[in-house]
């Protein structure tokens, strides 16, 4: 399951809707509900979740989706079904009851299948036709809005998940070479403090901090981190305090993604908790949701027990909006502060 929160488009009939959901989840559902949560004829908000098994009961699906949808202060929704007839409408019923249940107006319920869509609620043939009705993606204006936005859609969900899959052949060796260089590091820097430094933690806080500073500014340069610089970075965050700070200096920013993408995929399977809960907490606060979701995934298939994982995961089960966390410090970050600044009226 997986939720986006993405700017804002504009659907004017069935067929711009279909052509949004991809910008809106990041990649082209399959096998999949989606429900699509609108506020004033503008689309604020979408819900993911893979169609119920053959025999299984909808009400866990269903309930979700209708609980998550229901948080985000929508006056309508509609609901999408990718498949075949015989696995969606098990699915899409279900869901249509529990959005009723709270008070949701369901404009429509579709279901999408080899590039034409059919209506569960339309009942005319001369617009709703029985063999379906053929739409084009391509010539929505919804479409060219998204990628003129600068969203993307990838081909399905398994494009997404290898975007975040770790490097393997000499790129991984190299990496597990600077690792052990970064440990030995580690333990000449703490040799070298005194003990209330030591007990502190202040000095692998401190050296967080200034090696994150530096790989991201190294980034919004695009310029790429040295596989020493990545393994000094992820070591130094197994330590959560200084995780913590450099948690508060995330943002959803471009150059945030790009470098806890880049470390995520390059540390040591036993170095990547951090950075890959950095990178789900970046993605959703830029609101790509299935990119966290999948970041996450991988995170908790390693850590099943690693605190922030298990609170991500809770916040975007829940659908909690992106703009609630609008006050997020991001610290250390000049150009940020300033945004965010301007965004509340401020100098």
């Amino acid at each position: 399951m997986n939720s986006t929160d993405r700017p804002r488009l504009a659907v004017r009939s069935p067929a711009d809707l279909i052509a949004a959901v991809p910008y809106l989840l990041g990649f082209h559902p399959a096998d999949s509900v989606v429900v699509v949560a609108l506020r004033e004829k503008q689309i604020i908000f979408a819900a993911r979740a893979d169609l119920t098994p053959s025999g299984a009961d909808p009400g866990p699906v269903s309930r979700y989706l209708a609980a998550v949808i229901g948080r985000q202060g929508a006056d309508s929704a509609t609901v999408v079904g990718y498949g075949p007839a015989v696995r969606v409408t098990v699915t899409l019923d279900a869901v249509r009851r529990e959005l009723d249940e709270v008070g949701l107006a369901v404009l429509d319920a579709l279901r999408v299948e080899d590039d034409r869509y059919w209506s569960y609620l339309c009942v005319d043939p001369g617009c709703c036709p029985p063999e379906g009705t053929r739409y084009d993606p391509r010539a929505s204006q919804v479409t060219a809005a998204a990628v003129f936005a600068g969203q993307v859609a990838l081909p399905d969900r398994a494009a997404l998940t290898a975007q975040v899959a770790p490097v393997e052949g000499p790129v991984r060796e190299a990496v597990r070479e600077a690792t052990v260089r970064a440990r030995e590091r580690l333990g000449d820097l703490l040799g070298a403090v005194n003990p209330e430094e030591l007990i502190s933690g202040q000095a692998m806080i401190g050296a967080a901090r200034q090696a994150h500073h530096a790989a991201v500014e190294r980034t919004r340069r695009g310029e790429r981190s040295t596989d020493d610089e990545i393994a000094w970075l992820g070591v130094l965050l197994t330590f959560v305090p200084a995780r913590d700070v450099v948690w508060e200096r995330t943002d959803g920013a471009d150059e945030h993604i790009a470098l806890w993408t880049d470390v995520f995929r390059r540390s040591e399977p036993e170095v990547t908790a951090a950075p890959g809960c950095l990178l789900a907490f970046a993605a959703f606060r830029a609101g790509q949701g299935a990119l966290a979701a999948v970041a996450l995934e991988r995170v908790l298939a390693r850590n099943p027990d690693y605190s922030m994982a298990l609170l991500l995961d809770d916040l975007l089960r829940r659908g909690m909006p992106p703009a609630r966390l609008a006050n997020w410090p991001v610290l250390n970050d000049k150009r940020t502060s300033r945004r965010r600044r301007r965004r509340r009226g401020g100098r």
